[in-house]
């Protein structure tokens, strides 16, 4: 199964509810004289009888693709400003925010307004709107010819942290690096031992240290191993207690003053993972960690457990910050590098068909 098809499946909450809300929203506006669906050209080309089985050769899916288009496509209602208005509380249940919302609908109606419009086509400009927010923002972590690269992990317990450093380190294993990983949430030893596991299902060392060690000096240790064994990346986990953000605040500061002792320069990347559960709340923690430490780029997770993936979007147009890859599940490759076309169709439930056109 591609990518795709997984964010799309995972995400249903999300596309469910602005598919069945694009729908009703156009159904409840649209006149009672709305005519159906005009057949295709081919079709109005030729009034011959239909040849015997000729029907039954077309392939049940392509029925199935046409009926179903065809209903999106009849029903159409005029985009007027109490259908923008509904539009953007759409998107805002979606979690896409007021701000977010607002521009997005704006965008929409810009050569839109006053015309007769059906669901596939407002999905269609949707997805376009969405993808082109987001096509800025959509790189994957860059990979620095120094050696050992240190790739900093922040944000709040729980958001998966632990998981993504496992999955990254286990794809850049694959694809010839040698990594090495630190656990520095010291506090939690069930982060030391999933992040151990992980190691060992990838064949990347864990440097460790006693439950409650000093995760800078642990920290410092694990740099000078990767530099004198020359590893290519090297991957430093850290605790995500907000609840105290000043202790929080001073030993990431301790770290990095740990790490500058050795390489004045580290860490080369500082990646904040999120929890798309979460919502509107990773605004926040995108807020709140930027003063912590210097973010370099997003993860997104938990992709697959949510009905407000659109905080994606928000995260985009509000800050900007590199989106390195999302998550929709527990598996190796259930973590892929972002791509703002491929989500844009999966958050407004758009096949892959369309997004292949």
């Amino acid at each position: 199964m591609s990518f795709f098809k997984k964010l799309k499946e995972r995400m249903f909450r999300s596309s469910s509810k602005l598919d069945e809300g694009l729908e009703a929203l156009v159904e409840e506006g649209a006149p009672d004289d709305t005519p159906a669906a005009e057949p295709p050209p081919a079709e109005q080309a030729s009034n011959a009888p239909e040849a015997p089985g000729a029907r039954a050769a077309q392939p049940a899916s392509g029925r199935l693709l046409g009926r179903l288009t065809g209903r999106q496509d009849a029903a159409r209602r005029v985009l007027d400003d109490e259908m923008l208005e509904s539009l953007e509380d759409l998107l805002i249940q979606a979690d896409m925010g007021v701000d977010t919302a607002a521009r997005v609908a704006a965008n929409l109606a810009e050569e839109r307004y006053g015309r007769r419009l059906s669901v596939a086509e407002i999905k269609a400009a949707l997805a376009d709107e969405i993808t082109r927010i987001m096509e800025p923002v959509a790189r994957p972590m860059p990979l620095y010819p120094k050696r050992p690269q240190v790739v900093l992990v922040v944000g709040v317990n729980g958001a998966g942290k632990t998981t993504t450093i496992g999955k990254l380190a286990s794809q850049f294993r694959s694809a010839g690096k040698s990594v090495m990983i630190a656990a520095g949430d010291t506090f939690r030893a069930a982060a030391v031992e999933q992040l151990t596991i992980w190691g060992e299902r990838a064949g990347v060392p864990v440097l460790t240290a006693p439950e409650g060690s000093d995760p800078a000096s642990l920290s410092y240790d694990a740099l000078a191993r990767a530099q004198a064994e020359g590893c290519d990346l090297l991957m430093i986990d850290t605790a995500g207690r907000l609840q105290n953000r000043a202790d929080l605040m001073e030993e990431l500061a301790k770290i990095l003053r740990v790490l500058r002792k050795l390489d004045p320069e580290a860490p080369h990347n500082t990646l904040l993972v999120l929890d798309a559960t979460t919502g509107q709340n990773a605004l926040n923690q995108v807020e709140i960690f930027r003063k912590l430490a210097d973010v370099s780029g997003l993860v997104m997770t938990k992709l697959d457990g949510t009905a407000r993936g659109g905080v994606l979007v928000a995260l985009a147009d509000k800050f900007g910050l590199p989106i390195h890859a999302i998550g929709v599940g527990e598996q190796i490759d259930d973590l892929q590098a972002f791509d703002p076309a491929e989500f844009a169709q999966a958050l407004v439930g758009s096949d892959d068909a369309a997004l292949q056109a």
